[in-house]
This record gives C-alpha cells, structure tokens and sequence, in this order.
C-alpha cells in the first residue's frame, strides 16, 4: 500500500518542474491546498443532503402545496395479477404477439392491455411535487453558491485578467475563502452523485452519472496541484446557468407557462453563450495556451485539460439538445416531448404529452410537465460543471 500512495503521489506528475511537496506545505506564513482538506467532503456532503431532505419537507413542500401543486401521482392502473406478473418479470413494454397472447388469456381487448401498460408504467412516475422540490433545492443551493462566487470573484485579479492564474504558480497562498467555495462546491457533487440513485431516474443517468464524476474529479484535481484560480472561474461560469435551469423547471411545475417560457429562453441563451462561446475562448484558452506560455506543459498539466475537454464535449451534447428542441419549438410553435425525457427510460411515445404552448391554447397551460421539463434537465451542469 505505501508503495501505491508513494507511486500515486508522484511529484513528477503532479508538479511542475523542481516543485516538491515539501515546497507547498503550509506554514503558519502560508497556506496551499493539502490533499488532506477534501476528506471533509465526505461528511459534509451527508450533512447538505440532510439539509436537503429538512428543506424539502419544511420549505419546499409547502411552497409548493401554496402554488397548488398536486401531491398525487399519475392514474393508478387496476390490479391484475397476470399482468403484474408480466410487468414485473417479463416486460414492461410487451411486443404485439405478447400483446395478442394477453388478449386471448384474459379477453381484453389489445388497446385496453395497452392502455393498462402504459397506466401501470405511469404510476412508477413521481408526481409533480416531488419534481417541485427537488428542482427548489437545487435551485436555492445553486442560486447561494453562485452569489457567493460573484462575490468572492469579483474581487480577484485572476476573473479580469486570466493569466493571473498562472503567474506565480503553483505558489499561489489559499485563502479562508476560497477554501470554503471550493469545499462546499465538492459536497454538493458528492451529495449529487450519493443521490442520484435516489432521485427522480431518467433516460441520460449514465450520462449525468459521468458528469457528476467528472465534476468530483476536475475540482479535486485542481485543488490537489493547486490550480484553483481557474477552478473558481469554471465553477462560477457553469453555476450561472444551473439557476435559470432550475427556476424555469419550477415555474413549468408551477404551470406559469409565461415565466416559464421566458425562463427557458434566457437559460438557454446563456447555456450557449457560456458553454459554447465563454468556456473554450476564456477558460480553455487560458488552461491551454497561457499556462503553457507562463508554466509549461507537465503530466497533471495534460490530465488536467482532457478532464476540461470532457466536460466541452458533454457541453456540446447537451447543446445540441437545446438546439433540437429549440428548432422544433419554433417550427412548430411547441415544446414537444424531448429525447431525454424526466421521465424513467421505460416511457416510450404513449407516455408523453406534448407541452403547447400558452397562446396557441390556454386550456393546456402547464398541464404537461414532461416534454419541457425533460429537455431543461437534459441541459443541466446542476449538476453540470
């Protein structure tokens, strides 16, 4: 085991030339990140989700039962034992010979087995509610964390002039504070990740499940070869998004169509500004090509930008997202049923409901909250850095 810490550890790797760790271990005069700091995550993470729970039941909950959001869940399918059975141990979408089969051993008609399926598929939905609340937790921690960014951010040279973040690397002293931004945000994925298994399932969960590991992965490795001033500007950038994300879902759960439009508008505008347009000019530019001309290129150095490289390629994923439905809105004048839907991936076309929008017909203001809200999740770096 000291032979793989000591192999792990690897100054060669993890520092520039003639750095040693003996050369960055704080000192009363200073302070560097250590290692050692983020095994506070762990507990903390349980603690936010702790927080998380509270704050649903006491605060969001009823938030949501004043905006008369429904507790109950989808139609309940009526009890039929060899359906369940088939349900639960053969299939949850039947081909049409299973369907035929069905249809002569209880004779029902097909449409009704169908309709039974799809009632019964429904039912393992979560209700609106629920959806309500987990969007307002995240969207209060994003909106706190993101605030306290700005703040802090505001008063670095490194958010104004990018090569800031190299000049006397990796020599650069942590302060309190951006101690605890970097903490608070790891907790926060680590409670993601902890959570996820918990959560509303939806189609893309390797995908966020790669994303959240990503994200845990690029923010202890900034923090451990200290390159934490451009860390704070990723994380600032991708929190900014997260909020619109997350307040226009409540606002589709809320059934304000209005809001919600506008919302999704302006997530989305800066969703692409920021992550197709900010990140590979500012934050690529200066992890790829200022560093290089300041520090030069070491091994971490490379694991480092193919982590960042990873996380631009789930940006242009998520973008096409946006842009597909966007496309489809605006030739359509709707928000149809979107590819990755927040639904479980057993729903199939039966089980959406397309989302139109409030002036093409007020009866449906909001009543669908499938199609909108599945594409704004598909676009989340929540969770999302």
């Amino acid at each position: 085991m000291a032979g793989i810490l000591v192999w792990f550890w690897n100054e060669r790797f993890w520092l520039p030339h003639n750095v040693t760790w003996a050369d960055l271990k704080s000192t009363e005069e200073s302070t560097f990140p250590q290692a050692e700091d983020l095994y506070l995550a762990i507990p903390l993470a349980f603690c936010i989700f702790c927080i998380r729970l509270l704050f649903e039941r006491f605060i969001a909950k009823p938030c949501a039962l004043a905006l008369k959001i429904q507790a109950s869940g989808p139609q309940k399918a009526q009890y039929n034992a060899i359906l369940e059975k088939v349900f639960t141990s053969i299939t949850k979408h039947p081909d049409e010979k299973r369907l035929d089969g069905l249809s002569k051993q209880l004779d029902w008609d097909v449409r009704n087995i169908q309709r039974w399926f799809r009632q019964r598929r429904n039912q393992e939905k979560p209700s609106t509610l629920t959806r309500f609340c987990e969007s307002m937790w995240k969207f209060t921690f994003n909106l706190y964390i993101f605030t306290y960014g700005v703040r802090y951010l505001k008063k670095t040279p490194w958010l104004w002039n990018t090569r800031q973040c190299w000049y006397n690397y990796p020599y650069q002293q942590l302060t309190p504070d951006l101690h605890y931004y970097y903490v608070v945000e790891l907790s926060f994925y680590w409670s993601l990740m902890f959570s996820q298994f918990t959560d509303i399932k939806r189609k893309d969960f390797g995908i966020m499940f790669l994303h959240h590991l990503g994200t845990i992965s690029l923010i202890t490795f900034s923090y451990v070869n200290n390159m934490v001033r451009v860390g704070t500007l990723v994380m600032g950038l991708h929190d900014m998004a997260d909020v619109l994300l997350e307040a226009a879902k409540m606002a589709n759960y809320s059934k304000c169509q209005k809001l919600c439009d506008l919302l999704f508008a302006l997530f989305a505008l800066v969703f692409l500004i920021a992550r197709l347009g900010v990140f590979p000019l500012w934050i690529l530019n200066t992890t790829l090509f200022e560093s290089w001309e300041i520090v030069g290129p070491y091994p971490s150095w490379w694991v480092f930008n193919l982590l960042l490289l990873l996380l631009q390629s789930l940006h242009l994923f998520w973008s096409y997202l946006i842009i597909k439905i966007a496309c489809k809105a605006i030739c359509k004048c709707k928000v149809s049923k979107d590819d990755r839907s927040d639904i479980e991936s057993s729903s199939d076309e039966d089980d959406s409901v397309s989302w139109t929008k409030h002036s093409q017909n007020p009866s449906s203001n909001g009543t669908s909250s499938n199609g909108m809200n599945g594409y704004l999740m598909g676009a989340a770096v929540s969770e999302e850095h």
